[in-house]
């Protein structure tokens, strides 16, 4: 469509469905081309919609155009119920297509991750000694909570563990995230 100047770009054109219907003379075969411009702009909208890509989408009705044509016994009336059934099922397949691919994608951008450069490594080695040096200053208790909680532990396990009623986790876990960030500034600054 897009390289045909006679047609809009996926205009708001709906034809009537009896175009479908015209036959050549003493053919009982429908005109792709008449087909074509009586229903691509719609079968483009539904397929932009499903899989939001709009160039994807007009790939994908030309696709169904060129099903259609290599699949001559479905002509007439049944030739718009046989094209949108076929938009949609390519539509969710390029959906299917995607998910597998975004899988993919996840899968070896995590295993095949690059090693941390020697600056990332130093950085990271540094904050770790700076959290560490902060940890070591604080109350034993509230480095004890702040590590746990870390760690992921909720809270009625960070008071079972320490021994702390369970009502009050919340205020002293935030006592000493309080007490850690004003000694990391007091002692770093901003950063």
């Amino acid at each position: 469509l897009s390289q045909n100047p006679r047609l809009e770009r996926s205009s708001g054109v709906d034809m009537p469905s009896d175009v479908l219907v015209v036959t050549t003379a003493g053919s009982s075969a429908v005109d792709l081309e008449t087909v074509f411009i009586a229903h691509y702009a719609r079968i483009a909208r539904v397929l932009a919609r499903l899989v939001h890509d709009q160039a994807r989408a007009e790939e994908l009705a030309v696709d169904v155009f060129l099903k259609w044509s290599s699949h001559g016994r479905n002509s007439g009336d049944q030739a718009a119920g046989w094209l949108y059934r076929t938009a949609i099922r390519l539509g969710l397949d390029e959906l299917r297509r995607q998910a597998r691919r975004e899988r993919a994608i996840r899968f070896v951008g995590w295993w095949s991750r690059s090693p941390p450069t020697p600056e990332e490594v130093r950085t990271a080695s540094e904050t770790q000694r700076r959290v560490r040096a902060v940890l070591t200053s604080l109350r034993t208790r509230d480095a004890e909570m702040l590590v746990l909680r870390s760690d992921g532990s909720r809270y009625d396990e960070i008071a079972r563990l320490l021994e702390i009623n369970p009502s009050s986790i919340g205020t002293l876990l935030g006592r000493a995230q309080r007490a850690f960030r004003q000694e990391y500034v007091r002692r770093y600054g901003h950063q």
